[in-house]
């Protein structure tokens, strides 16, 4: 077996700038070739849940509180609740001892590689990131100390990184892996069988599987198979293994700023002693409308049609041009810009001739050593727009890909 291919430096991210950010830079001083439409955030813009407001209002005087680190009981119980049914844990999880409130997933993903650190004890430590990934995955790691090891995630592995390609040495010294399903921004779900793996290689080799699952609620057809589901089919044990969620992309409250972790129970009792010193407190009233937001399916699947309506207008619009098939889940569309150079120069394009905003996939990737970078060949697209946005942009991208067709 091969060994994964590791940053230059220990503890650095090379591509420390943000994909927003290198975006601004290569479009600067360019102006857009028509009225301008923007598919770079992934922020949700469909309508808030109309028992947002309301929860807010009747649980205003809470903001007066100092919080409970470890949240309200309502809190707990309610995601307990939502995940051993989700999930069909039959009663798995335990709000005492399983469950812990967020700032949002990311607080968690970023803070989560300090107590794996810490449980672990390793020497040199090493964090397994897939390639694309979520930049808060590797500035975690960096500032924990833990060297950034990025595992490809190409097409043809179904993008998912190839657990075969690790070996021992790197996965003794490992004490997180980071794994999204659906991923970021491929919509690639991993199977039972991948995450039972994961499973096998977190406790073997003693380190923490984080499950980054903030888009298990936004898929096609069927729901994806999360990590407590995949623990719960090995006998329920959950050692090593954590799972993250939130109310950004389920129910449209990206700024509401509410998530949790869920597993482990000593990482957890670790985990808040840390965020007791190190991190605020979940508003109460935030957690208020958490407690009916994962009481709630209706505005879930609403949501889910209205994406699943915009791949459908995808699969119609981009398919001759481009060869497109729709992801598993997530709310992106991962399109292949090989023919027109790769995605930076597509992504120029875009924008100087359609007035289309686009990530080119490298900026969500990770160079490695050799000077590859799975993401080279791709643009992102966020379907957050609504449905006439949506049809107006892919109608340019599908133009230039009808343009450069002919060309050929």
């Amino acid at each position: 077996m091969t060994s994964a291919k590791a940053a230059p430096q220990r503890g650095t991210d090379p591509e420390s700038a943000t994909a927003f950010e290198r975006l601004n830079i290569l479009l600067a001083g360019l102006e857009p070739g028509q009225d301008p439409i923007v598919l770079t955030v992934g922020e949700p813009r469909h309508a808030l849940p109309d028992f947002v407001a309301p929860t807010l209002a009747a649980n205003v005087d809470d903001f007066r509180r100092y919080p409970a680190i470890r949240g309200t009981d309502a809190f707990r119980q309610t995601i307990a609740k939502w995940l051993n049914k989700r999930f069909d844990l039959g009663g798995l999880i335990d709000p005492n001892i399983h469950i812990l409130p967020l700032n949002g997933s990311r607080e968690g993903l970023f803070n989560a590689t300090f107590i794996a650190c810490d449980m672990t004890g390793k020497e040199n430590p090493v964090a397994l990131l897939p390639n694309p990934y979520y930049h808060p995955y590797s500035l975690g790691a960096a500032r924990a100390g833990a060297q950034a090891i990025y595992l490809d995630a190409p097409e043809k592995n179904g993008f998912l990184p190839d657990l075969d390609a690790l070996d021992s040495a790197t996965l003794d010294r490992t004490v997180a892996f980071f794994f999204a399903s659906p991923a970021n921004p491929q919509g690639a779900v991993a199977p039972l069988d991948y995450w039972q793996r994961l499973i096998e290689l977190a406790r073997k080799h003693d380190f923490y599987l984080f499950a980054d699952e903030c888009y298990s609620e936004i898929y096609r057809h069927t729901p994806p198979t999360g990590v407590l589901e995949a623990a719960k089919a090995m006998g329920g044990d959950l050692s090593h293994i954590v799972a993250f969620n939130s109310l950004s992309k389920r129910s449209n409250l990206a700024g509401l700023r509410c998530g949790f972790a869920a597993g482990d129970p000593d990482f957890m009792a670790t985990w808040t002693t840390f965020r007791n010193s190190a991190a605020p407190q979940v508003p109460m009233p935030i957690q208020a409308v958490g407690v009916a937001a994962f009481s709630d399916e209706a505005h879930v699947e609403e949501n889910r049609r209205l994406y699943n309506e915009k791949f459908d207008l995808a699969e119609r619009v981009l398919s001759n041009s481009f060869g497109f098939t729709r992801p598993e889940g997530g709310f992106f569309v991962w399109l292949d810009a090989s023919r027109f150079g790769g995605g930076v120069e597509m992504a120029k394009r875009l924008w100087l001739e359609q007035g289309v905003k686009v990530v080119p996939g490298a900026y969500l990737a990770h160079t490695q050593a050799d000077g590859s970078n799975p993401g080279d060949n791709y643009i992102r697209l966020a379907m957050v727009e609504d449905i006439d946005t949506t049809r107006r942009a892919l109608e340019r991208i599908a133009a230039l890909g009808d343009e450069r067709g002919a060309g050929e």
